[in-house]
């Protein structure tokens, strides 16, 4: 067998292998991280009316991300299968709700969350990048 044939068939074989190599989009964390920021701040807006979500921006980073993981070799089906998971969802909402908690915001103290939020725009953190007061 010649060399060339050697080495084609050695990358025929181990194409699979590299295709498999790639972590899973939660083990990404500059895509990760930014969603689970977004995630949080999506939360303060919600339960707290004094402070609003910057949506526009939010879907923005969302884009970009998007964007991101396809240049790192993940599908729109792939990045879609993430982002809509149910085990992911529960994750990010057991690592939200631990954040929160140590916070010292919980859901029968809505002004908590008004705190938070205020806090992080004050800080301008990767959380209250995403919020504005009202």
């Amino acid at each position: 067998m010649s060399v060339l044939k050697t080495v084609a068939l050695s990358l025929l074989l181990t194409a699979p292998t590299l295709a498999q190599a790639k972590p899973s989009l939660r083990e990404v964390k500059e895509i990760d991280n930014e969603l689970y920021y977004i995630a949080i701040a999506n939360e303060i807006s919600k339960q707290c009316d004094a402070i609003a979500g910057r949506r526009m921006k939010a879907i923005g980073v969302m884009w970009r991300l998007r964007s991101k993981a396809n240049s790192l070799g993940y599908s729109d089906s792939e990045i879609r299968a993430y982002v809509e998971s149910d085990a992911e969802k529960a994750r990010m909402r057991a690592k939200g709700e631990a954040y929160l908690a140590q916070k010292g915001v919980t859901y029968e103290r809505p002004e908590t969350f008004c705190a938070l939020g205020r806090a992080e725009i004050k800080r301008n953190s990767a959380i209250g990048v995403y919020l504005r007061a009202n």
